[in-house]
């Protein structure tokens, strides 16, 4: 988890409290596609307070009378915090109950809806606005916003965060247990898999900024395109690549574990192997490999976009910052406070 990973930007600069209530940790989807104003799927734009995307689906599935799998969303938000999200509903009929019916649910109000011809498929959005407050802080306001601006130049390590490893952080023991033969249900098979090559992900980025370079060209680099899953590479590292790095229109890359050769080759491949030669490394790559999951790449640098902070009181600190699709607010927290 987050926590124990290591830091780029030195020692914490602030303590505070987080999460004291779910409105000091506010998340809105930013919406991948406008609507088509016609189809079978109602899309609704949807607040929810202290309520986790999961169970907001089940809700949201019991009011149009319909299996939980003619439910669409984007992404998966957390339960401690308020967020905006989109879900589509499938209703051939487009005949839906009423919207005071679904706000009858405590922590659930109806933004907007309108209709669409798809299912909301996984992963389309465009990224997540974050408006966090930190109470109770301790900490030099000069050292925290040198900080920040360090952040807002550099970025932060990439990292998974937290809620990939369960609420109890259980999530890669129990992936070791399917691998070695449990069974498990389809849903959390999903999970554990995930949490499985978030593990290995974090163990090659926590190597690299260990090692000074999780935001510099290693030989044998494979590269990321800005805002884009597309890698190339590796190529010899030359001026111009130097200059789209600076640029941020490139950033380097840490393998997600699957099936095949790793696709980085020289120092770089010999660090990620390193930093996956401990016996629990090996055993979740090979039980990845088992579960037909294919060799795959991620930015290890992140860079929060309109990042901008202000002392909203006397003891605390609001942050207001974009992220990318998969990225994590808790990465950004990290590189203040230590940990998400």
């Amino acid at each position: 988890m987050t926590a124990s990973l290591p830091q780029a930007h030195g020692a914490p600069v602030l303590a505070a409290r987080i999460r004291v209530a779910p409105e000091d940790f506010r998340v809105e989807e930013i919406d991948g596609f406008a609507p088509e104003g016609s189809g079978e799927h109602l899309l609704l734009t949807v607040e929810k307070r202290g309520m986790n995307t999961a169970f907001a689906a089940k809700l949201i599935a019991q009011w149009a009378g319909i299996d939980e799998g003619g439910i669409g969303y984007a992404g998966l938000k957390d339960r401690h915090a308020v967020t905006v999200q989109r879900f589509s509903v499938h209703l051939p009929r487009r005949v839906a109950p009423t919207i005071e019916a679904l706000e009858a649910n405590d922590g659930l109000r109806v933004l907007g809806s309108a209709w669409h011809s798809r299912k909301l498929p996984r992963g389309a959005l465009a990224g997540n606005r974050f408006v966090l407050r930190l109470r109770e802080t301790v900490g030099e306001r000069p050292g925290v916003e040198a900080r920040l601006r360090a952040i807002a130049a550099r970025g932060v390590p990439n990292y998974f965060g937290e809620q990939r490893f369960g609420r109890e952080g259980d999530n890669v023991a129990n992936a070791l247990a399917m691998f070695a033969g449990r069974r498990v249900a389809r849903a959390q098979r999903t999970h554990l898999l995930s949490a499985a090559r978030s593990q290995l992900f974090n163990r090659v980025l926590a190597a690299r900024v260990d090692a000074g370079c999780w935001e510099s060209a290693l030989d044998g680099e494979v590269w990321m395109l800005d805002g884009s899953r597309s890698v190339f590479g590796p190529v010899p590292f030359d001026a111009a690549l130097e200059a789209r790095l600076a640029a941020f229109d490139i950033h380097p890359t840490a393998p997600l574990w699957g099936r095949g050769e790793l696709r980085s080759t020289g120092e770089a491949a010999a660090l990620e192997r390193g930093a996956l030669a401990d016996p629990e490394s090996i055993a979740l790559c090979a039980g990845l490999e088992a579960a037909g999951l294919k060799q795959e790449r991620r930015a290890t640098r992140l860079r929060p976009a309109d990042l901008s902070w202000a002392w909203a009181e006397p003891q605390a600190l609001e942050l207001r910052f974009t992220l990318p699709p998969g990225a994590y607010a808790t990465a950004v927290l990290a590189e203040l406070t230590g940990g998400g």
